[in-house]
């Protein structure tokens, strides 16, 4: 399994010791390659293409958000089952993306807007973990890939994309 993530982003550390401990314990073995550029992106696809992994996670970064749609079409171009974080990604062509719900997201951020405009202080609110998690699948980039997704997979889904 291939790891795409930008050394530039502050989480890619998290990110990487959280992808190489689940592969441990999945007994997966996985090839990291960093890109912080358009070049960069396409030079590790050309090396997916030579080395031809059975599947690619790319890390979330706000840069690689803004060139979802490069990353949908090299990954249809060189055929690699991709999975994201944003659901974003998925809504562009990519296959399957799990990540935070940017929706809850924005409902929380207005809350402590509200409570700030009240009067709160912002140090003294608490800091919040997401809650509310979302797996699309984009089942047309699947059959594109030649992939059969589980019934059980589609059926957990909270949204699939024909």
């Amino acid at each position: 399994m291939a790891v795409l993530v930008n050394p530039a982003n502050a989480s890619t550390g998290s990110t990487l010791r959280d992808v190489e401990a689940a592969a441990h314990t999945m007994g997966l073995q996985i090839q990291v390659r960093n890109a912080n550029t358009n070049l960069e992106i396409n030079a590790a696809f050309a090396g997916f293409g030579r080395e031809r992994p059975d599947a690619l996670f790319v890390g979330g970064d706000p840069f690689f958000n803004s060139r979802r749609v490069q990353f949908a079409t090299l990954t249809a171009h060189y055929s690699i089952p991709t999975a994201y974080t944003s659901r974003d990604y998925t809504e562009a062509g990519g296959l399957m993306s799990y990540g935070a719900s940017f929706i809850d997201s924005f409902h929380q951020a207005g809350i402590y807007v509200g409570r700030i405009l009240k009067g709160a202080k912002p140090a003294d609110l608490p800091v919040t973990q997401p809650t509310k998690f979302e797996l699309v699948i984009n089942a047309a980039t699947a059959r594109m890939l030649d992939l059969t997704v589980p019934p059980t997979l589609l059926a957990t889904a909270d949204e699939v994309i024909e």
